[in-house]
């Protein structure tokens, strides 16, 4: 059975998210990857012939799944294949690592191998790719300041100038061409956990004027690749 955690977002002006980083500071630690003030992060979403990850989010299927290749700052580094999954308003992801040639086979459309001993992660792409057409579709970019807190398994990240490309060939080079998703001065706040959050972390990221959201990166970057 999957653990599931609860997952809220929230649109903030430059302004909002530095009250909020102002505040965290004293009482939640810098996620532990992370050199800086922030990190990049970059992602490759998946999506199928029928355009079903792009269609469940547009009209908002509670459970769903949708497949995704990360990476960082150094985006040959150390890569990544996620499975996120959605249920009921909660997320959980499974994740694995992947070769850099894999990626590149990937991204340059080939079909993968079946490997029995391969991590579940792989496995299910694999199946999707063969049964389903599924492809690479859109690349996501933005900068990340993430904090965490043991006590709920609290993790907090203030994400900064979202963007997407088309460009899917260069996804493992340092630098592609990106496209805002959103109006200048907007960013995203992600608040993540278990089975509760402390008192004292809501209260600091209680600004009055937040209102959730169904915000989804990939979905708006898609949309907005249309046009």
């Amino acid at each position: 059975m999957l653990e599931y955690r609860n997952e809220y977002k929230y649109i903030c002006s430059a302004a909002e998210l530095k009250i909020i980083e102002h505040r965290l500071r004293p009482i939640m630690k810098l996620d532990s990857h992370q050199k800086g003030n922030s990190y990049r992060i970059r992602s490759l979403y998946f999506d199928d012939y029928y355009e079903t990850a792009y269609t469940e989010n547009e009209i908002g299927i509670d459970n769903r799944k949708k497949f995704r290749i990360r990476v960082y700052d150094n985006p040959k580094e150390m890569i990544r294949l996620e499975v996120k999954y959605k249920n009921r308003g909660k997320t959980h992801k499974d994740s694995c690592q992947i070769s850099q040639e894999l990626c590149e086979k990937i991204l340059s459309g080939k079909r993968i191998d079946f490997d029995k001993n391969a991590p579940k992660p792989l496995k299910l792409l694999y199946i999707e790719m063969s049964m389903y057409n599924m492809k690479p579709r859109i690349i996501i970019e933005y900068e990340r300041t993430a904090f965490t807190y043991p006590l709920g398994n609290v993790r907090v990240t203030l994400d900064r100038n979202i963007s997407y490309s088309k460009d899917i060939k260069d996804f493992l080079e340092d630098r592609i061409n990106l496209v805002p998703i959103q109006d200048k001065g907007q960013h995203v706040l992600e608040v993540k956990y278990d089975e509760f959050i402390p008192d004292y972390i809501a209260q600091v990221l209680e600004l009055g004027n937040l209102e959730r959201t169904a915000f989804s990166k990939f979905y708006l970057g898609d949309l907005l690749s249309k046009r």
